[in-house]
């Protein structure tokens, strides 16, 4: 039997109803999501950090941090700390207002991102009918963060780092978008629930065949550039613009921008991952009857959060392999070659649909 985190909210709710009138059932169901949204931040924070040093460590042939805990497990533990008492200034020059109000929108959009993304079986925010149009709508006001802190820090650099990013995600915007429209095509939904159900037989990078291949490398790529991660770190050049658009941050006002980085990661590896790789739904292989049975076993948040830190692996992966793109590469990549296969992929995927040729 499944270790069902759908029971544990179905008793929460039904207890709340019990106990309380409804009104005040659903706000304190409110704060609560909305606190597990916050705590789910803060150790996806501490882990993608550890896990990013130690795989960049890996992969440079060294042994990343190992003086703080055992393995250097509690490393970031200690820099968060540091961040929590270290001061925060506000630069003469910034308006303070949008200064100080950026980093929460940045975190905010990441935190409305989550609420149609099924987590585990029957376990999900919101899942509502336009899932994938909402997740669309909603990560673009990231941006908009980006541009106010560069703008409100009244210096040179955040400004031309604010600007850099600003280009880079309205660009990728475009292909990430075209590469999840081939999976609307096939599904006919735009329901998270829907997609990860109509993979009950196959998940999508199986059973979609070529333009689904392509449409999921073209989706890596355009989230590796829409979450400012090298080899498109473009917005924060370390050689060209000292820390790009958080410059002058410092404190927890630095480490929300730094947090939103990571978890941005995570919410797009899991739309990734529930899109092509069939989300919470189990590996299943054709007539393979014991095989699909033992697979089974496997608990539903097992097989959604190692497909989605698998993918985190290899987004981490680019990072410590390729080197960064200079601005007029990075631009050339989305608009002369992403952007023209996405759009004849999603012709290509339309007409096997018609066809009838995925199933």
């Amino acid at each position: 039997m499944e270790f069902s985190l759908s029971a544990i909210a179905n008793q929460v709710d039904t207890w709340l109803h019990a106990n309380c009138a409804s009104w005040l059932a659903l706000t304190i169901e409110f704060v609560i999501v909305g606190l597990l949204c916050i705590a789910l931040f803060a150790v996806l924070g501490l882990v993608l950090i550890m896990m990013e040093r130690k795989v960049s460590a890996y992969m440079q042939l060294r042994l990343g941090p190992n003086r703080v805990g055992p393995k250097g497990m509690f490393q970031t533990l200690a820099d968060t700390l540091k961040l929590l008492v270290k001061e925060g200034l506000t630069p003469n020059g910034a308006d303070k207002f949008l200064f100080n109000l950026a980093p929460f929108i940045v975190m905010i959009a990441a935190m409305l991102v989550l609420a149609p993304i099924g987590f585990a079986k029957d376990f999900v925010i919101w899942d509502i009918n336009i899932g994938v149009l909402y997740i669309s709508a909603i990560s673009s006001i990231g941006v908009i963060g980006i541009l106010m802190a560069g703008w409100a820090s009244n210096n040179k650099y955040s400004l031309l780092g604010a600007m850099r990013s600003g280009a880079q995600i309205v660009s990728y915007e475009l292909s990430a978008g075209l590469s999840i429209l081939t999976i609307v095509i096939f599904t006919q939904d735009m329901s998270m629930g829907q997609i990860v159900a109509s993979q009950a037989d196959g998940w999508w990078i199986w059973k979609g065949h070529i333009p689904v291949i392509i449409s999921f490398i073209i989706f890596l790529i355009a989230v590796t550039a829409e979450t400012n991660r090298a080899p498109f770190d473009l917005a924060e050049a370390e050689s060209e613009l000292t820390a790009g658009f958080h410059t002058e941050y410092s404190g927890m006002k630095f480490a929300l921008f730094f947090l939103a980085e990571y978890v941005n990661i995570f919410i797009v590896c899991a739309v990734g991952a529930t899109l092509f790789l069939g989300g919470w739904m189990p590996l299943h292989i054709g007539n393979w009857a014991d095989f699909n049975r033992i697979m089974d076993y496997i608990p539903s948040s097992v097989w959604f959060f190692g497909k989605t830190f698998f993918l985190i692996f290899v987004i981490m992966w680019f990072r410590w392999t390729f080197p960064r793109l200079r601005i007029d590469q990075l631009l050339n990549l989305e608009w002369k070659y992403l952007l023209p296969i996405s759009m004849f992929n999603l012709l290509l995927a339309t007409f096997i649909a018609i066809q009838g040729w995925y199933l």
